[in-house]
C-alpha cells in the first residue's frame, strides 16, 4: 500500500516537473518572439524614419530651387513694405521638447514683437483668443503683403531650410512657441512625441478655423497613424489647403 502511494506520489512530482518544465519553455519561447518583434518594430521604425529624411531633404532641396525666383520675388516686396529685414526667426519647440530657431518671411511690421503682449490683451478683451493659440484674424500688426503671405503661407517657405538642418519634417506637428509649450498639459506634450512640420491633418482641415484642443487631437492621430502613404496623402492636401486659404489667417 505503502509502495502505491509512492509511486502515485513520484507520478504526480513527475508530471508537476513535466508541466513546470513545459511552461518554462513556453515563456522562453514567447520572451524570444518578443524579443524578434522588438527588433523587427525597431527596424522598421528605423526604415521608416530613414525614407522620411531621405523625403524630407530631396523634397525640400527641389523645393528651395524650383521656388527661388519666388523667393526673391517675396523679399523685394517685404523690404520694399519698411525697409525692414526680409526673414524673421522665433524661437520654436521640436522633438521632445528641444529648441531651434524657425524661420519665416517677415509678415508683421518691425515692431511687432514690442507689441504683442498690448495686441494679446486686446485678443483677451475681444474674446478672439479664447486658447493657449495667439492668432488673430485681423492682427494689425501684419503688413499689406504680410496678409498675401499668410493667405498663401508663403511666409513660411523659409522653413525649408529649418528641414534641411534637421529641426523640422515636411509633414508633422507645427512647432509651438516655448510660452505656449509652458503651459501644455501631459495630454498636450504629446504633441512634442515627433518632430514638427510644416503640415499636418489640422493644416488641411481648417487650419486657424480650428479649436486647440481639436488641433492637440489631430497630432496625436497622426502621431498613432503615421506613415509614408499618410504623409503623401497630407502633402497632396495641403496644396488644396494653400489654394483655398481657408482657415490661414
Amino acid at each position: 500500500m505503502n509502495l502505491t502511494h509512492e509511486r502515485q506520489h513520484l507520478n504526480m512530482s513527475r508530471h508537476f516537473a513535466y508541466q513546470q518544465l513545459k511552461k518554462l519553455q513556453q515563456q522562453r519561447t514567447y520572451a524570444l518572439q518578443d524579443r524578434v518583434q522588438a527588433v523587427l518594430s525597431n527596424a522598421e521604425r528605423l526604415f521608416f524614419h530613414g525614407i522620411k529624411r531621405t523625403i524630407d531633404i530631396l523634397g525640400a532641396g527641389v523645393l528651395l530651387a524650383v521656388l527661388s525666383p519666388v523667393w526673391l520675388t517675396l523679399a523685394f516686396l517685404i523690404y520694399k513694405t519698411d525697409k525692414g529685414p526680409v526673414f524673421f526667426s522665433q524661437t520654436r519647440v521640436g522633438l521632445y521638447g528641444q529648441t531651434f530657431r524657425l524661420w519665416k518671411f517677415r509678415s508683421m511690421y518691425v515692431d511687432a514683437e514690442a507689441r504683442r503682449q498690448e495686441v494679446i490683451a486686446q485678443a483677451r478683451q475681444s474674446g478672439e483668443m479664447q486658447d493657449l493659440r495667439f492668432k488673430m484674424k485681423n492682427d494689425p500688426r501684419i503688413t499689406p503683403i504680410g496678409k498675401i503671405l499668410r493667405r498663401l503661407s508663403l511666409d513660411e517657405l523659409p522653413q525649408l531650410l529649418n528641414i534641411l538642418r534637421g529641426d523640422m519634417s515636411l509633414v508633422g506637428p507645427r512647432p509651438p512657441i516655448p510660452e505656449e509649450v509652458q503651459a501644455y498639459s501631459f495630454n498636450e506634450h504629446k504633441r512634442l512625441w515627433v518632430k514638427p512640420g510644416l503640415t499636418c491633418i489640422w493644416q488641411v482641415s481648417g487650419r486657424s478655423n480650428i479649436a486647440f484642443p481639436q488641433q492637440v487631437e489631430l497630432d496625436k492621430a497622426y502621431i498613432a497613424q503615421q506613415s509614408l502613404s499618410l504623409d503623401f496623402q497630407l502633402l497632396y492636401r495641403t496644396v488644396g489647403a494653400v489654394v483655398t486659404g481657408r482657415g490661414a489667417y
